[in-house]
């Protein structure tokens, strides 16, 4: 099989992991060696499925000796071809992608081929390639394989820019279930060792910025060449294929946010790919749900809420009909209306409408000028929502409407426009971009970008 064949399988059978995120690291380029990342993040542009292509998204291998019920890559499915990358097969494709400005760093994924160790392996001989042989200095985000040695799972941080260990499921009930192979320790372990290694790579570089000792000898101790995971680590759980509650499952996010120091938890919605007695004899896929946990995840990491406001054990599902912030502004009424020009920045975060960037400008402008509608327009909030929960130097800016819960949640639940003011003026472009024109097919896009030479 050529390496187009191998591109078009392992590209399909990555799309299940999420990885739109930013690439949380910033390296400039440097004389000698090829590429750069940037903390602004890979997230240009999107297939029409809604999978990141700045990040070459593939999987190592398809093959797998494990059998989850959920996964179309088990090891039971006998319907789909399995394909392997060779290392250096791998490393070629990157650079050529690279080169030809296609995408910005690898997101690489795995089955499990012969064992963990032997998978991790595979992916360390295409990284070391990369980096040492090619010299490549941009984002690169791994996929650590539960099970994987603690040595293997270093040399895996030095190489990559952010790993990730899957969760998989919310609980280790369910893990039993549809995931018999792993268990909540393999799983933990090398996640614990990948947040110690991160905080102890951290504290050394602190102590290295701040050693005042002068060396008087021309040998000098030397600094480590890389970062151990330097953009941190991130993990995915699978929502939907199993009973757990929305309150649980932000309880693990929050628990991992604070324990393992977890930069992103990822929620993955249920995809029915695969027939098993043990999953929702369904087609549904809640997409709605997993929004509003991406939603309550964002007011859990930046906007200082806690679990038990957003969600309680007597109402263990978020609402589905208005997003989780404006859900808790609807719960304290008694709280609003708040006054822009004085009321602190917590309160103005949990304003619907008022975002964290919205938040700082207001608090930067009202120390210049008395802030009305007009110039909280002009700063980006979405005033049509926070309207009803704010004045303006003593006066309601929701005028004629009617402060009950019944109302609000009504107006709450119409989309939001991008509106015509400020920073969402005229910034509505007339499609998505796309790196293909559409009369093409996938074989014929991989083929184009292929190295003639490849084999």
């Amino acid at each position: 099989m050529d390496i187009a064949q191998k591109l078009e399988v392992l590209a399909d059978a990555a799309k299940y992991d999420v990885a739109c995120t930013s690439s949380g690291v910033t390296r400039a380029g440097k004389r000698g060696q090829l590429g750069a990342t940037s903390s602004a993040g890979c997230c240009h542009s999107f297939t029409p499925d809604g999978r990141c292509v700045t990040l070459l998204k593939v999987l190592m291998t398809n093959t797998c000796i494990y059998d989850c019920a959920y996964c179309v890559n088990r090891a039971s499915n006998a319907a789909i071809q399995r394909v392997c990358f060779k290392p250096r097969e791998l490393a070629d494709l990157t650079i050529e992608f690279y080169r030809r400005n296609c995408i910005e760093g690898l997101f690489l994924s795995s089955g499990v081929i012969g064992s963990p160790d032997d998978t991790s392996e595979l992916m360390i001989r295409t990284l070391r390639i990369l980096r040492h042989e090619y010299a490549f200095r941009g984002y690169i985000h791994t996929k650590a394989v539960p099970g994987t040695s603690p040595e293997l799972v270093s040399e895996l941080g030095l190489l990559a820019d952010r790993l990730s260990v899957n969760m998989e499921l919310p609980s280790e009930k369910s893990l039993q279930l549809l995931c018999p192979q792993k268990s909540k320790g393999t799983i933990l372990a090398p996640m614990r060792q990948i947040a110690d290694s991160i905080a102890e790579d951290a504290e050394t570089h602190a102590l290295v910025r701040r050693r005042q000792t002068t060396y008087l000898s021309a040998a000098r101790p030397k600094r480590a060449a890389r970062a151990f995971a330097p953009a941190g680590q991130s993990t995915q759980m699978i929502i939907g294929a199993t009973p757990e509650t929305d309150h649980h499952i932000l309880n693990l996010a929050a628990s991992l946010y604070k324990g393992m120091h977890m930069k992103r938890v990822f929620f993955s919605a249920y995809i029915p790919v695969v027939t098993d007695t043990r999953l929702p004899q369904t087609d549904r896929i809640q997409l709605n749900r997993e929004h509003r946990l991406y939603q309550a995840d964002w007011l859990l990491r930046f906007y200082g809420f806690e679990v038990d406001e957003i969600i309680d054990a007597e109402h263990p599902f978020l609402e589905e009909s208005v997003d989780p912030k404006a859900n808790w502004a609807l719960n304290h009424l008694d709280l609003f209306p708040v006054e822009v020009n004085t009321c602190s920045r917590e309160m103005l975060l949990r304003v619907p409408g008022i975002g964290v960037r919205g938040a700082q400008l207001i608090v930067s402008a009202r120390r210049q000028s008395t802030l009305g509608e007009q110039e909280l327009r002009k700063i980006g909030i979405a005033f049509n929502r926070a309207r009803y929960f704010i004045t303006c130097n003593g006066a309601y800016c929701g005028s004629g409407a009617d402060f009950s819960r019944e109302w609000l949640l009504a107006q709450l639940k119409k989309p939001i426009e991008g509106g015509r003011h400020g920073r969402r003026a005229d910034r509505l472009l007339a499609g998505q971009l796309s790196l293909f024109s559409e009369d093409q097919s996938d074989a014929a896009q991989a083929a184009t970008l292929l190295p003639e030479k490849a084999s």
